[in-house]
């Protein structure tokens, strides 16, 4: 059973449930070795319509769930508050694996620390292969 992010702060939970409210926007996702553990989250802000994403933070946690981790939920917090995000979105569940392609491990091939990532479409939670 997937574990669901529950922002800790009034202010960005506020911020999740009004949706999109304009520019900046924030794009809030999580990563994982598999579906249950979330040990990356990545915050991107968009500055308006046609841009790229800048800012783009990760932050990471080797011995806990990113989505319960208060350090890493204040630093998120600051974060969208310093670029006055007007809109936050969140993924729903975790969408893939912390590594990066073409980073940490070739482009076109599968994360060989996260197995469970192999053959998953992330998006739809469903085998591929």
């Amino acid at each position: 059973m997937s574990k669901k992010w529950k922002p800790s702060s009034p202010w960005l939970r506020r911020k999740v449930k009004q949706g999109f409210r304009g520019y900046p926007i924030a794009t809030i996702a999580f990563y994982g070795p598999t579906a249950e553990l979330a040990t990356k989250v990545v915050v991107a802000v968009v500055r308006d319509e046609g841009h790229e994403p800048d800012p783009l933070e990760r932050w990471f946690s080797e011995h806990s769930d990113v989505r319960s981790d208060l350090e890493v939920g204040d630093k998120v917090l600051a974060f969208l508050k310093e670029h006055a995000a007007k809109s936050v979105i969140v993924t729903d569940g975790l969408i893939g694996c912390p590594h990066e392609e073409g980073i940490d491990y070739p482009e076109g091939k599968s994360c060989p620390q996260c197995p469970y990532w192999a053959g998953h479409d992330r998006f739809a939670r469903e085998r591929i292969q």
